[in-house]
This record gives C-alpha cells, sequence and structure tokens, in this order.
C-alpha cells in the first residue's frame, strides 16, 4: 500500500483486522475460525503483491498455528470428556450439540450467547446420549456431560487465543510504518540510548 497516503493506509489495514479479528469469533460456533483467518490473509497477500513481510515463513508459521488450533480444540475436548467418564458417542453427540447451541444462542447477549449456548449444547448431548442412548446411571451421565461442558470451553479458549496469535503476526505484517521510519533509525536511537547510559 506504498501508493496510498499513510493514513489512509493504516486505516485501511486496521479495519481488515478488526474483520479478522472478528473472524476468530467463528471458533466458538465450531467452525474453522482460524482457517478463515488464514484465507483472508493470503487475499490480502494477493492484493499487495509486493508486500516482503510476509514471506514463506510467515505462511509456515500461520499454517502452523491454524494445525495446532485444531488439535488443541479437539484434543481437549476429547480428553477432559473421557476423563470424567463420557464414551465416545457420548463426545461425539456433544460436540454436535455445542455446534447447534451455539448457533441457537448467537442473537442473545451480543454474541457472547454463541459461547453460552456451545458449552450448553455440548452439556445436553452428551447427558442425553449417555443417558437415554447408552442407559448409564445419571450421575455417571451429569459427570460425563461436565466433562464434555469443560473440554469444549477449554478448547474454544485454547483455539481462540491460537487465532490471537495468528492476528498479532498478521498485524506486525500489514500495518504501515510512518513515513521516515526504517529499521536503521531504530538502530540509531538504541545506540544512542546506550550512550546516554540507558543501556538497562
Amino acid at each position: 500500500m506504498d501508493f496510498l497516503p499513510f493514513p489512509l493506509a493504516s486505516l485501511l489495514a486496521w479495519a481488515f483486522l478488526v474483520l479478522l479479528g472478528s473472524v476468530i469469533l467463528l471458533n466458538i460456533f465450531g467452525l474453522p475460525g482460524n482457517w478463515v483467518l488464514l484465507g483472508l490473509t493470503a487475499l490480502w497477500k494477493l492484493a499487495h503483491p509486493s508486500d516482503v513481510q510476509m514471506d514463506v515463513w510467515f505462511w509456515v508459521m500461520m499454517a502452523g498455528f491454524a494445525v495446532a488450533g485444531e488439535i488443541l480444540e479437539f484434543s481437549l475436548q476429547i480428553v477432559k470428556a473421557r476423563k470424567y467418564g463420557s464414551s465416545s458417542s457420548g463426545t461425539f453427540a456433544g460436540m454436535i450439540g455445542a455446534i447447534a447451541g451455539a448457533i441457537l444462542l448467537a442473537p442473545l447477549f451480543f454474541g457472547l450467547g454463541a459461547l453460552i449456548g456451545a458449552l450448553i449444547g455440548a452439556w445436553i448431548g452428551c447427558f442425553f446420549t449417555e443417558w437415554i442412548i447408552r442407559g448409564r446411571p445419571v450421575p455417571e451421565s451429569l459427570l460425563a456431560a461436565m466433562g464434555a461442558m469443560v473440554g469444549r470451553f477449554l478448547g474454544t479458549v485454547c483455539k481462540c487465543g491460537v487465532g490471537g496469535c495468528m492476528l498479532a503476526l498478521t498485524a506486525g505484517r500489514i500495518l504501515p510504518r510512518p513515513p521516515g521510519f526504517a529499521p536503521d533509525a531504530v538502530e540509531g536511537a538504541r545506540v544512542m540510548l546506550n550512550l546516554c547510559g540507558f543501556s538497562g
């Protein structure tokens, strides 16, 4: 965006970052928000092919973060549900219930209802699967449902956290630098501070 004035280029970059931040919230619905973020960033690169900051290592890190987010989400749901005694079918039902609950309650509380709905949906899906379909005692079903809900919460939080890392990594690449800013100037300022005794 070198051809644009700095204020306009900065405004466009910040608007794009706000969009990416909103996309991360798709993770609450069980959707691949981090992958959508990666795709949008790729579109940004296509629109700005001269941007050399988005090199191969940048894309390797972004893809690695996206994969890590998926692994964390599913592994935490499975591990926590199993720890509390949930069966495979109960865990799967909890995942489906979480997606359904997030969609149903998304309009509430300015979108925060999606997270509440995901947790409630995970609990309901696991509980009724364990109690009605598998015929387990109510106390065991309640405990398994609690595990599914806790796993869903931790998985969602970790996946959104990974999305935040991807957002920060992208922000460092697309935000334009003010006119006259250069790495040499930063290094020069650091040297001057050291000479003045501010080397700590």
